[in-house]
């Protein structure tokens, strides 16, 4: 949304496009069980062994809180860019700016490494065996072109691509967990239950292995705010989109924790994925009980989950983008800012997401352990992002500031948000906790070296263009209008 008009007569006001069902779908896509799920599968269980699974509720039970939250936010700011929006409205536009700039640079970063964890299976179908970095790197550009095409066709095609998904999602995780555990059942439940093992008290596993599972399991369940990144775009967004919010993180937990456990039970060999001696657990599973016949095909679905994943995520960084441009928040605003087509799609904001992808590809060339460095920062810039708008709504209710909007939790509210604020605090620093983890000790610093760049970066941007950054009032009022207008 944006003002009616611009001086060149066209229309500069999104299209809702999307429905209840659409916005679920987008926000399912973005989280993706599959991605979730082999993005971290391997490894939690080698950090923590089988019993990593119960990480999946605790971090679930938190995401839901700061879920609950979003609803909130998006329900009374149903406007395009989400986090930057909320933020903006709850602590000023400095505080706004920044929560954006992180949040815009995460989604960008965590596209680029979705697109390569995809070529990956496109690399195993194809019959690549042991695929360079460089071979890895042009599938991905592939990958990203292609997705790029599709985000400029349209909404329409956005939708066939993330009901895909779901279809996908259902086949690849729901029914061949189902699968597994009827037909391919190697181990007991009680392998849930074996923490670090003998020689490990409860207290050293929790604080150590599981801590760091924990970590690695974050990523699984982030996205569900991408609801909100295109708010303009849904229909009665006030009344969808909070549903949006909490039934995709829920369903997405329900798939990921089922089809986990369901690997987990189908694993020949416990102790050699635990030890780290397999390198893919997952697919390792598949073949060893389906055959290398019926993988294939199982891995298309994958590669269907982890394309959906993607275009979510672009279309979500694209929004963001805009977003900042129509407020007059980004250098080139005017460019960024403009809609094009029929279907009024913000091609130039999806074409710059596309010019950083492929500068990232490019980087992992270069440097062979990025994919590591992206996967690490993405975890901890998400729950960096979702902090700014997590503190600014505690400290509103705490100076009794707040008006509700059409989803409320009345009385629960604080507690709610206090403890949302509490876990995602803890979750960021488990997340970014420089741990033993590469060769290389500097990598261990990953997300700290990304927030101090990101900030160096913003601050000289955020200099040169804070004073042509547009009050809050005027997208607001004409965001209403447009919604009153869909409405009739």
């Amino acid at each position: 949304m944006s003002v009616p008009e611009s001086s060149s007569g066209d229309s500069q006001t999104l299209r809702r496009e999307f429905s209840l069902w659409s916005a679920f779908a987008f926000a399912f896509a973005f989280i993706s069980p599959i991605v979730a799920l082999y993005g971290i599968f391997g490894l939690a269980l080698s950090a923590a062994g089988p019993s990593f699974w119960w990480g999946f509720g605790l971090v679930f039970a938190g995401q839901f809180l700061v879920a609950l939250v979003f609803a909130m936010l998006v329900s009374r700011w149903p406007l395009e860019g989400s986090i930057y929006q909320w933020s903006r409205r709850l602590l000023g536009t400095t505080y706004g700016w920044f929560a954006g700039w992180v949040y815009m640079w995460t989604l960008v970063i965590a596209m680029a490494t979705v697109a390569l964890g995809a070529a990956g299976f496109v690399a195993n179908i194809a019959g690549l065996e042991e695929p360079s970095g460089g071979t890895l790197a042009l599938i991905a550009l592939v990958i990203l072109l292609a997705g790029t095409a599709v985000n400029l066709a349209g909404r329409q095609a956005l939708k066939i691509f993330m009901a895909a998904s779901i279809a996908a999602e259902v086949i690849g995780s729901v029914v061949l967990g189902t699968w597994l555990l009827l037909f391919h059942r190697e181990n007991s439940l009680s392998v849930l239950f074996s923490g670090g093992g003998v020689d490990v008290d409860m207290w050293s596993y929790l604080s150590g292995p599981f801590l760091l599972a924990v970590a690695f399991i974050g990523w699984s369940f982030v996205g569900f705010e991408s609801a909100g990144s295109i708010a303009e775009e849904v229909h009665e967004p006030r009344k969808y989109l909070p549903k949006a919010v909490l039934f995709s993180l829920t369903f997405i937990a329900l798939v990921v924790g089922y089809s986990s456990l369901a690997i987990i039970l189908a694993i020949p060999d416990l102790d050699a994925v635990a030890e780290g001696a397999v390198a893919d657990p997952v697919y390792d599973t598949l073949t060893n009980a389906l055959g290398h016949g019926v993988a294939k095909p199982v891995e298309v679905m994958f590669v269907i989950g982890f394309l959906a994943s993607f275009l979510a995520l672009q279309t979500s960084a694209s929004r963001v983008i805009w977003a900042y441009a129509r407020d007059g928040a980004l250098p080139a605003a005017s460019a960024l800012g403009r809609l094009r087509g029929p279907a009024r799609i913000p091609t130039v904001a999806i074409l710059v997401t596309t010019v950083i992808g492929a500068c990232l590809f490019l980087l992992s060339i270069v440097a062979g352990d990025i994919y590591s460095l992206m996967v690490n920062f993405t975890a901890g810039g998400f729950y960096l992002a979702f902090l700014f708008p997590l503190v600014g709504f505690l400290v509103v209710l705490l100076r009794r500031t707040w008006t509700p909007a059409t989803f409320s939790l009345k009385g629960f509210t604080l507690p709610v948000a206090l403890v949302a604020v509490v876990w995602a605090s803890l979750q960021f620093l488990n997340i970014a906790w420089p741990r033993a983890a590469f060769d290389q000790r500097w990598l261990d610093w990953s997300v700290w070296i990304g927030v101090a760049a990101l900030a160096v970066l913003g601050t000289a941007i955020l200099a040169s263009v804070r004073s042509h950054i547009t009050g809050t009032a005027v997208v607001e009022e004409a965001e209403l209008r447009d919604e009153l207008a869909d409405r009739s």
